[in-house]
């Protein structure tokens, strides 16, 4: 095996057998986990039996059910390109023809916000659909992933998923579903194929200067890391007549040209400088450089004076510049959740804009940007979306593609994004920022999850007062704690997919008060055990 080096090029020995998995999809059938929904969706892997035909075939049965109670009639179905995805789209259709729902695909991949945008144009007109995103994220090439998007086109909340996760564990015990023959799917009259892309891609106008962007004549590059946005920016270079370069615009199962991430996987996380090592080497070449991650939903924005820059960084950047620059209607929120970095909070409170705070989650944002009272909304984990130009809303999932080209308006426009974040540290002070992982078992994350704050008894946290201590915001649960001072916080959650437990710090003091701060968290998980 060969050192597996974090920011290099993933050695061929850990790539993965894509027909052995792909195979494994379609024939392991026992001892199968069950269906579990996590932030976004559910997510498991063929060969550890998370992630089958018959768990695709219980989630899309249940979904049927549940489409049946709420009276939506079409479903949009987008893919990314992890070798997963397709066959669990195969498998979808087969239940959905079955099942007489009414579905709209393309033979093209789509990213998440694609998916998002399709819905509310679709609705717009008076249907009332819903969709599915068959993806696993930034996840490594093994993984598979299925999303559910309800009619506000977000992600859907708790109370969707826990009956559509519930429903399906006992049609996946029970074999319960319906199923046609693929082929049979295909001829049924109620299977129908769109475009996408070009509906998207045409209305970008609405919410980001695109003509502007044309004029001012940077030279871009925009990286697909080979996921679902290979097809959308080609189509936008087109459309827009844009300098832009593509790169990693091509299919490959193994992704075996990415680097590897910190952990020494290969992981399409564009907010990770190891996993863009290799657009980070080439960032000179560029006015501005970009990435997303393989369903598009997350933005990685590279620039010559900054190089990658952190995500929290660029959402204050994002905030500060659109509620100067846009002529929005007033009274609209900026949207964050309860990790995110108090930059945010500080630029906000200069711009006299009120925080809305949620959970961990883009779904916490959906109505918000549905109902237009989110101008903006943003996680640390860099997903946002914000209002069209006229404060009418775009999507209601994260949108990579979107800040990606609200980073080259804002070069052309003002300065390069790290600049301004620079003048932003100078006026509000500097941010240091760090998650860190640590493993946990299922006995500590419950603990960590159902933390009493009453029971913590600390005063201080890295010498200084505490001034807040909560384990909700806005009335909703953030599945953990979060502990505040007049310089820095600390946030503890526990993972919903892995066994770790998350440790979330913020110093406006020094990277010698931020470990302080993580120290001291520590100290508090291993007092709950």
């Amino acid at each position: 095996m060969n050192s597996l080096i974090p920011g290099k090029k993933a050695p061929k020995d850990i790539l993965i057998d894509t027909a052995k998995l792909v195979s494994e999809y379609f024939y392991l059938k026992k001892d199968l986990s069950p269906v579990k929904f996590g932030t976004s969706g559910h997510r498991g892997s063929a060969e550890n039996r998370s992630f089958n035909e018959e768990h695709i075939f219980a989630i899309s049965q249940a979904i049927c059910n549940y489409k049946k109670k709420i009276d939506t009639k079409e479903i949009i179905i987008g893919i990314d390109t992890h070798a997963l995805s397709t066959p669990a789209k195969m498998s979808a259709l087969r239940v959905f023809a079955a099942n007489r729902i009414e579905v709209i695909h393309t033979d093209k991949f789509t990213p998440t916000p694609v998916v998002s945008f399709t819905i509310l144009e679709k609705n717009r007109s008076g249907k009332k659909c819903d969709g599915i995103v068959l993806t696993p994220s930034h996840n490594p090439p093994e993984d598979g992933g299925y999303k559910y998007n309800p009619p506000h086109g977000g992600p859907a909340d708790t109370d969707v998923t826990s009956i559509i996760e519930k429903e399906a564990n006992e049609i996946l015990k029970n074999q319960n579903y319906e199923t046609v023959d693929y082929e049979d799917a295909l001829k049924k009259a109620h299977i129908k194929q769109e475009d996408f892309i070009v509906p998207y891609v045409e209305a970008l106008k609405e919410i980001v200067d695109m003509e502007g962007i044309r004029k001012g004549g940077l030279k871009l590059c925009a990286d697909a890391l080979g996921g679902s946005t290979m097809q959308v920016y080609r189509k936008i270079k087109e459309h827009y007549g844009l300098k832009m370069d593509l790169r990693h615009d091509y299919l490959d199962y193994r992704f075996s040209f990415m680097t590897l991430d910190h952990d020494g996987k290969i992981r399409m996380d564009c907010s990770s400088p190891f996993a863009m090592a290799s657009l980070l080497e080439i960032k000179d070449r560029y006015d501005l450089a970009f990435a997303n991650d393989t369903d598009g939903d997350r933005h990685g924005i590279v620039t010559p004076v900054g190089g990658l820059m952190n995500p929290n960084h660029f959402l204050s950047v994002a905030i500060w510049y659109l509620f100067t620059n846009r002529q929005w209607p007033e009274n609209l929120k900026i949207g964050k959740t309860f990790v995110s970095s108090s930059m945010i909070d500080r630029v906000a409170k200069a711009l006299g804009v009120e925080v809305y705070e949620t959970p961990v989650g883009f779904k916490w944002f959906a109505n918000g940007l549905y109902e237009g009272w989110l101008g903006f909304a943003g996680e640390e984990s860099a997903g946002a979306s914000f209002l069209r130009k006229d404060g009418t809303v775009w999507t209601t999932d994260k949108d990579g593609i979107i800040m990606a080209l609200l980073a080259a308006e804002i070069k052309t426009k003002i300065k390069d994004p790290a600049l301004i974040y620079q003048e932003l540290e100078a006026q509000f002070g500097k941010s240091y920022y760090e998650r860190i992982d640590v493993p946990a078992n299922e006995e500590i994350k419950k603990k960590i999850e159902s933390i009493d704050p009453r029971k913590i008894g600390l005063k201080t946290l890295a010498g200084e007062p505490i001034k807040e201590l909560f384990t909700e915001v806005n009335g909703m649960s953030v599945g953990g704690v979060k502990i505040v001072t007049e310089n820095g916080w600390i946030a503890l959650r526990p993972s919903g997919t892995e066994d770790i437990y998350k440790i979330y710090a913020e110093s406006f003091l020094s990277k010698e008060h931020l470990e302080g701060l993580q120290e001291e968290a520590k100290t508090i998980v291993r007092n709950l055990i």
